[in-house]
């Protein structure tokens, strides 16, 4: 009869401690990137009253008499499905679509975490805004001039530089993917200048020095006279009425500096570019096709010999036999569909956007978006092995496996989402009913003590 009693004491403290973590999920319900937690219960040992016997020649086996003592907690699982997301609007909210955490830095120790509620902090860092701890992930190099992303390195501090510098560029690949008229009629190259001006296709365009400083880069083209497919290009930056190459501009080929200011394309008969012929009569026929501009920058400060700076920029006419990004030749009217040129003038950082692998996308006054850091996610072979440590992070145990830490949408990573979060994965009526159900346990415990206390009053009351 104590055994009874002693069983329901265990049936009471333990539908308590179901009790506690149900009273935890439903008052985290409205928490973000909270994970609920499930709990399973189990029989403890038991007393053996007889043991059991095997079958006999004459008589069949024997089951063995026990009596249980009760029951006691098997498990308290973190349950990590995936909470809905909610839209905030605000750029620096993320929230992971599948699988993995991202990374807080507390002193030298990393946290996780599925709560994406991020904010910039007064020295760029991207931080938990709660309690001040820094997202980790991979911060931007600048290689060559450009901004590059190395995954493979270790993680650090993530760093949003608003209102940083963005020094200019000069122009160094100009694309023209121009049509010119085949129906256009040639020119005699002796004509007045007024005339060939009015006769040929001229393109102008914009392109910049290493000071940010624009100039206007013009090309004519014109129709050779005596040919069938060959138009000369006359290029020149800054050109006036005046003086029609003050920059003292020269052209070659893929990159061999030339002289002159003119080059000649020759079409195939379907349209396409076949070959370009600088004025010193060097000719290129196959791959893509670059005519190699160099020009002195106006307003530069002069070398030792007295030579003001001399910068250098490809125009590319297209690839031999393509039309896809390449200059053409058909009995349409002469047009620029597409123009592309790399230089650009200096610029501040004024807002930032993340994308769905976690990079950050610096967005800047000159136009310019820069990837500047890329957040890191981790995840685990037992991820319900976690140590829950407060203000929903998670630590490493023993149990959980080593950290693997990559880009979102690889190693089976999910994606991030911006501007919304993630909440609970609390399920309220999941959580009602499983309170109703620990009640009822708790109750009928508390009614088996009161049956077994019942019962020793009556046996107490046998001397009567």
């Amino acid at each position: 009869m104590m055994r009874s009693l002693y069983s329901g004491v265990a049936g009471l403290q333990n539908h308590q401690t179901r009790m506690d973590v149900v009273g935890n999920n439903v008052a985290n319900v409205n928490t973000i990137g909270f994970k609920r937690n499930r709990v399973n219960f189990q029989d403890m040992i038991y007393q053996n009253m007889q043991g059991a016997t095997r079958p006999s020649e004459d008589l069949g086996g024997v089951n063995p008499k026990q009596v249980g003592l009760g029951m006691t907690v098997a498990a308290i699982d973190t349950i990590h499905t995936q909470g809905a997301l909610q839209s905030t609007g605000v750029r620096s909210d993320v929230a992971i679509q599948g699988d993995g955490f991202f990374i807080l830095r507390k002193g030298e120790s990393d946290l996780y975490t599925r709560a994406g509620a991020f904010n910039v902090d007064g020295e760029g860092y991207l931080v938990n805004p709660a309690n001040g701890m820094r997202v980790q992930g991979w911060i931007a190099e600048t290689i060559n001039g450009q901004q590059v992303l190395n995954p493979s390195m270790d993680i650090a501090d993530i760093v949003i530089p608003l209102n940083s510098k963005d020094p200019a560029k000069a122009t160094e690949s100009v694309r023209l993917m121009c049509n010119l008229d085949k129906n256009t009629p040639p020119l005699a190259q002796d004509a007045p200048l007024d005339e060939r001006r009015a006769g040929t296709y001229v393109v102008t365009k914009e392109i910049y020095d290493g000071m940010g400083n624009t100039h206007t880069l013009r090309i004519e083209y014109t129709r050779q006279e005596g040919t069938v497919n060959e138009w000369q290009a006359a290029v020149s930056i800054n050109a006036t009425e005046e003086n029609e190459n003050p920059t003292d501009l020269t052209l070659g080929i893929n990159g061999e500096i030339g002289a002159g200011q003119t080059f000649t394309i020759n079409f195939d008969n379907n349209g396409a570019v076949a070959s370009v012929t600088d004025a010193e009569g060097n000719t290129v026929n196959a791959g893509t096709l670059n005519i190699t501009v160099a020009y002195n920058v106006p307003d530069s400060t002069l070398d030792a010999d007295g030579n003001p700076q001399r910068l250098t920029f490809n125009i590319e006419v297209g690839t031999v036999g393509q039309y896809d990004n390449s200059t053409t030749q058909f009995a349409s009217p002469s047009t620029t569909k597409s123009w592309f040129q790399d230089g650009y003038s200096m610029g501040y950082m004024a807002d930032y956007q993340i994308d769905a692998t976690g990079k950050v996308i610096g967005i800047y006054t000159n136009g310019q978006r820069k990837e500047v850091a890329q957040l890191a996610l981790a995840t685990f072979a037992n991820p319900g092995g976690l140590d829950k440590v407060g203000e929903t992070n998670f630590a490493k145990s023993t149990n959980s496996g080593d950290v693997m830490i990559d880009p979102a949408g690889s190693a089976n990573k999910g994606s991030i989402q911006a501007g919304v979060l993630e909440m609970s994965n609390v399920d309220l009526s999941v959580e009602f009913v499983d309170m109703i159900v620990t009640q009822r346990g708790f109750q009928a415990n508390s009614k088996g003590i009161q049956t077994s206390d019942t019962m020793l009053q009556e046996l107490l009351q046998l001397k009567r």
